[in-house]
């Protein structure tokens, strides 16, 4: 019953925050084309609810360009535009996941959506994350974000499958909030700068 409620909500909040949003996902875009590297969305497929793949959306924080002039390959970190560390540092760069909330691809709270190869390396366990629709904020991102180990994220986002409630999503809710106010662990976004998942040895519980 929860989670009819859940998505409903999900779908009044997202239409009511792109429409009072929509002047500053403007403005970000228009910031991103003025610096003429790549285009404005950086679209990626990813696995959701019950390992259906979907195209997640975000605006582009990083340039196109891989490799510099010598043929060296740039660090993510060295991709990284100035307009794209600060929509990171804001979450302005998350807003098109807006979009994916109101298609049902996408909840407000939930297991971050990780890459795709990943789904062959998780235990029965951590694989339990895919149960729920994932999310913009999770468990694990405000227990942590990057400071934690792999291993942990999916115990976080496991422990979050197995007591998913309105008090929960709340506090994640708030949470994530005064997360992003403050700048508290927004330094990276999930896989995208942190070294990649490679499996677990042992399984989690």
């Amino acid at each position: 019953m929860y989670k009819i409620f859940k998505r409903v909500t999900d779908f009044v909040l997202a239409l009511a925050m792109l429409t009072v949003l929509s002047p500053l996902m403007v403005a970000a875009a228009i910031l991103i084309k003025i610096n003429r590297d790549g285009p404005v969305l950086f679209k990626q497929e990813r696995p959701g609810l019950d390992g259906k793949i979907f195209t997640v959306y975000k605006f582009r924080t990083m340039s196109v360009r891989t490799h510099d002039k010598s043929g060296r390959e740039l660090a993510d970190f060295e991709r990284m535009t100035k307009v794209g560390s600060f929509l990171r540092k804001t979450s302005i760069d998350e807003l098109p996941q807006l979009i994916n909330i109101l298609k049902g691809d996408m909840s407000f709270i939930g297991p971050r959506p990780l890459l795709t190869e990943y789904l062959e390396l998780y235990t029965p366990e951590q694989m339990r994350r895919h149960e729920v629709r994932p999310g913009i904020s999770g468990l694990a991102q405000v227990n942590g974000r990057n400071a934690i180990s792999w291993e942990e994220k999916f115990r976080l986002d496991v422990e979050y499958v197995k007591s998913i409630s309105l008090k929960t999503d709340v506090h994640i809710f708030f949470k994530t909030i005064t997360n992003v106010l403050t700048q508290e662990g927004i330094n990276s976004t999930d896989d995208n700068t942190m070294e990649k998942f490679t499996g677990t040895k042992e399984e989690v519980h």
